[in-house]
This record gives C-alpha cells, sequence and structure tokens, in this order.
C-alpha cells in the first residue's frame, strides 16, 4: 500500500492541519510542511502544489494573514499567521471532524460501543 498524500486527504484536512500548526506559532511554508510531517510520524507528505493553494484559501477566507520577512538563512519568506476568525473556524472543524470520526469508527467496529 502506497503512502497516503495530501491529495487522498478528506476535503478540508489540509487547511485543519495548517491552522492547528499556526495555532501553535506562526511559520512560513516550509516549515508547516515539516510540522504536518513530523507531527504525524511521516504519515503524511504535503506537497507545495498542495500547501500554496490551501495557504491561499486561508488567507482569502481571512482565516490566516501574511507577512513577507527574512529567515534565519537569509531568504525572502512569507510567514503566516492564525487569525481570531481562523481560531473561531478551527475550533467548528475539529468538533466536526471529531463527530465525523467516530461515526465512522462505529460502522468499521459496529461490536464496540462509542465510548462515553
Amino acid at each position: 500500500m502506497t503512502q497516503p498524500s495530501a491529495r487522498d486527504l478528506f476535503p478540508g484536512a489540509l487547511e485543519m492541519m495548517i491552522l492547528e500548526s499556526l495555532r501553535r506559532q506562526p511559520a512560513h511554508g516550509y516549515a508547516l510542511v515539516q510540522h504536518i510531517q513530523q507531527r504525524s510520524n511521516n504519515l503524511l507528505q504535503v506537497e507545495e502544489g498542495s500547501l500554496y493553494p490551501a495557504l491561499q484559501r486561508l488567507l482569502k477566507a481571512r482565516l490566516v494573514k501574511a507577512e513577507w520577512g527574512v529567515s534565519a538563512t537569509n531568504r525572502r519568506v512569507r510567514t503566516y499567521q492564525i487569525t481570531a476568525a481562523g481560531l473561531r473556524h478551527l475550533e467548528q472543524q475539529i468538533s466536526s471532524f471529531e463527530r465525523m470520526f467516530e461515526g465512522i469508527t462505529l460502522v468499521l467496529n459496529p461490536g464496540k460501543s462509542p465510548a462515553s
């Protein structure tokens, strides 16, 4: 079985992971890719071709803001930061995801009762 790619994620999953990463601290694109990869124990590989369009969608929706700066390696980078609206959106998305995941778990494990 091949490793899942960002394309295999359900709609909104990449944006949710980006927002969660940015909740911890502002970051540029490469740092976001590294954070998601490390936190997922290398199970998720986010490609730039998926990351930057997702960041643009989040910017357009005003869930993140960005500013240009210089990295530690003296490169020009765009650093992203979650907004208050982004935090509210993330909380809603996590809640919806947890309900969906619980439902999927019940279907896949019919003999188990839901956790109380």
